[in-house]
């Protein structure tokens, strides 16, 4: 087998990003599901402070972090695989700009395409919430 490329960003900070996203993503689904309901303003709320956090968290990242969480979102998606790990970053290196949190924000399925890139990495997320 071989040896994965090593990562500037710790998965650690990747599983939290799929954590939040989830949430945000669950929180948006059941606003969506209970429209008629008379805590829609809170879950709005939530819903925002959710995807906010989750925004400054991926702004707080430094360059080499960002770049790496975009070109695993790639990855995950299927643009690419290890094999060519270092064209998607570079790639990713290339597209860099100020509104990378909310291109990644606002990608669907964002948590899926995260988590499969980590399990081609070898890192699984269903380790990392047993360590919770």
């Amino acid at each position: 087998m071989r040896k994965a490329p090593n990562l500037s960003i710790s998965p650690e900070k990747v599983f939290f990003i799929i954590a939040k996203s989830r949430q945000s993503d669950s929180s948006a689904t059941e606003s969506d599901l209970i429209a008629d309901s008379s805590d829609d303003m809170a879950e709005d709320h939530s819903k925002i402070t959710d995807r906010s956090e989750l925004s400054g968290f991926i702004r707080g990242l430094n360059v080499d972090e960002q770049i790496d969480l975009v070109a695993l979102m790639w990855l995950g998606r299927g643009d690419g695989d290890l094999d060519n790990w270092r064209d998607l970053r570079a790639e990713a290196s290339r597209a860099h700009n100020n509104r990378t949190a909310s291109y990644l924000i606002g990608t669907p399925m964002l948590a899926d395409y995260l988590e499969e890139a980590l399990t081609q990495f070898g890192k699984s997320f269903e380790d990392f919430e047993e360590h919770l």
